[in-house]
């Protein structure tokens, strides 16, 4: 009898491309990140001064730490899209790109006159700054969720957390090019509260919504 389940549930058996899980991810990763660029043009706009934004070094520093968490979070995902994956170093590269960003914040403090600390730490935006990275990350968890539920993730809330990271980094990353912030240890702060909370919101709800098909 088992022999013959076996033999029947390995009669629709396809080969599967090469690649093709990745390639899945990322598809998913790019169509979020687009259409949260869509609901964040005509919500909040680009930055009035985004071309000159693009010869500073803090701009860059931004763009690449939230690119940095886009692109680990999406090495999670693609772990726990399988069974036994496990997020130990996607984890740690997330600790060592948040102190890496931290002692440059650091040293931006110690280098500025203390009038303009306050300005580093909180800017104009620290109160909304999450509240947009999360926002915008619904469309990019949305689309990443579709492709999970057809992979075969075993840990749902790590797989959501997973996602939630790289749904975090992703719409952090299109919110920077809106962001006129320039500050290192706000960055550190405000964008990394608003990518934990996109993780965390994604571990919440992975139980339900990364249910296999």
């Amino acid at each position: 009898m088992t022999d013959e389940l076996i033999a029947r549930l390995a009669d629709d058996i396809r080969p599967v491309r090469r690649g093709a899980l990745p390639r899945r991810l990322l598809l998913a990763l790019g169509i979020g990140a687009a259409l949260a660029f869509a609901v964040m043009l005509p919500w909040i706009g680009l930055r009035a001064d985004l071309p000159a934004a693009f010869g500073q070094w803090t701009y860059w520093s931004k763009f690449g730490f939230t690119l940095g968490f886009a692109v680990l979070g999406f090495v999670a995902a693609m772990r726990l899209a399988r069974p036994g994956g496990n997020l130990r170093r996607p984890v740690l590269g997330v600790v060592a790109l948040v102190v890496l960003l931290g002692i440059g914040g650091i040293l931006q403090i110690l280098a500025a006159p203390p009038e303009a600390v306050r300005e580093l730490l909180l800017g104009g935006t620290a109160l909304v700054c999450p509240i947009y990275i999360v926002v915008l990350s619904v469309p990019i968890h949305a689309a990443l969720a579709l492709a999970m539920r057809r992979l075969a993730p075993t840990n749902l809330p790590l797989a959501g957390f997973a996602t939630g990271l790289a749904a975090g980094g992703a719409s952090a990353w299109v919110y920077a090019f809106h962001c006129g912030e320039s500050g290192l240890p706000f960055i550190t702060i405000w964008y990394t509260l608003g990518i934990l909370i996109s993780a965390l919101a994604g571990a919440a709800l992975g139980r339900w919504v990364l249910r296999w098909r």
